[in-house]
């Protein structure tokens, strides 16, 4: 995606200019129409080349405090404050230096004759493509403060389902490398320790425990290796998962994965009906808004959906047909949308699918969490029990011939 700087005559005849994230100028001069604005010029950013020393000790943005800011600046907003005043005094008693700089850059950007949004999408880093649609929404429809609201319910929510996303991926991960870290003491310190007990007593060795001893030395020997082979796994992995070719199959397989491909599924379905009713009920057109779906989808095959839905709208068609077509979204969902669409209420039925699934997400986390904590404790203790066992086995045999021989 391209990043082009455009020019643009208001209604008004006023002239304004930004810059837009596009995939060409096409869209970018789509998105001007959309926006009542006649486009004059639209060229691709030339890249820049630049060298600049890191600011040490400066910190980003996140969520919490976006929260914080919509909280404060729609109550000023609803109180009856200039939107240049309010933003003075947020950029003056935030404590976070960064985001009080944007706030800043913006209140100079609205002073200079910039819409509100369009001085926030300067700032792609902070304010992502959503936040900057639903603004423009509150500002052409005169109902910022209730936008700002919505926001501010949709950022805290989705930052709860980005949280139960972290857990339903981070918790199996970190048991199962906890299971291979305990493996690797067990064979690379306890059982040489063994082995060279057994080896000053003589004799010889039950055929478990040199089994074991064996796979300790081939550990021990090819470590090293193992070590270099684990990591070149895991860079391949991470890197075909962020690229464009591979990462269509990354996100299929997760959403065929038996247990936690079924959390990932009811996650997209939650985040897509949430984004998409919360920018239907602030005014965005409905081919708009399925274009900021696709890009905060977070699953290749999830965006390739929402866009094959987006262009079956484009040609006539409902929105229910092509989703249930795309054969990605369950049946209830496609069916809950067929009923909004045909009752006018979109936007409601979508937030109500959202509840649900959300609801849904919970209790499939804690159920996954419950599913795994026993199978990895059998895992872990199988394999633990199973070297204890072959290392006291011989000390076991040497007990019993020190009692026979007294």
């Amino acid at each position: 995606m391209a990043e082009w700087v455009w020019e643009a005559r208001a209604r008004t005849g006023e002239t304004k200019k930004g810059t837009m994230e596009a995939d060409s100028a096409d869209v970018v001069q789509g998105k001007l129409r959309s926006q009542n604005l006649s486009p004059v010029k639209v060229e691709k950013k030339a890249r820049e080349f630049h060298f600049s020393m890191p600011k040490i000790g400066k910190r980003g943005v996140d969520q919490k405090e976006i929260v914080i800011f919509i909280r404060q600046f729609a109550t000023m907003i609803d109180a009856g404050l200039p939107l240049v005043q309010c933003l003075e005094i947020l950029s003056a008693q935030g404590d976070n230096p960064t985001l009080n700089d944007v706030l800043k850059a913006v209140k100079n950007d609205v002073e200079q004759g910039a819409t509100f949004s369009d001085a926030l999408r300067k700032h792609h880093k902070v304010f992502d493509e959503l936040f900057c649609s639903l603004i423009h929404a509150g500002e052409m429809g005169g109902i910022l403060d209730t936008i700002l609201n919505r926001l501010a319910v949709y950022i805290e929510k989705n930052v709860k389902l980005k949280r139960q996303v972290k857990g339903a991926l981070t918790y199996p991960l970190s048991t199962f490398a906890i299971a291979l870290a305990v493996c690797a003491v067990l064979l690379g310190w306890v059982v040489p320790t063994f082995e060279q007990m057994f080896k000053d007593f003589g004799g010889e060795l039950p055929a478990m425990t040199g089994f074991v001893i064996g796979i300790s030395n081939g550990f021990l020997a090819w470590a090293p290796v193992m070590g270099a082979g684990l990591f070149a796994f895991l860079w391949t992995c991470s890197y075909t998962y962020k690229h464009k070719k591979t990462e269509p199959y990354w996100h299929q397989a997760l959403l065929k994965l038996p247990v936690i491909g079924n959390v990932m599924r009811k996650i997209a379905v939650a985040r897509f009906t949430r984004t998409l009713g919360t920018l239907l009920a602030s005014g965005v057109p409905i081919l708009d808004a399925l274009d900021v779906v696709a890009k905060s989808a977070g699953n290749v095959i999830i965006e390739r959906a929402i866009m094959f839905t987006s262009d079956k709208i484009r040609e006539g068609r409902t929105m229910a047909e092509p989703l249930s077509e795309s054969g990605v979204f369950p049946p209830m969902v496609v069916q809950m949308i067929a009923v909004g669409e045909q009752t006018g209420a979109l936007d409601q039925m979508l937030n109500k699918i959202a509840d649900f699934y959300e609801e849904e997400v919970d209790v499939a986390v804690a159920a996954m969490t419950s599913l795994i904590e026993p199978l990895m404790m059998v895992v872990v203790g199988g394999m633990v029990g199973f070297l204890l066992i072959a290392m006291y086995l011989p000390i076991f045999d040497i007990a019993g011939k020190v009692s026979n021989q007294s």
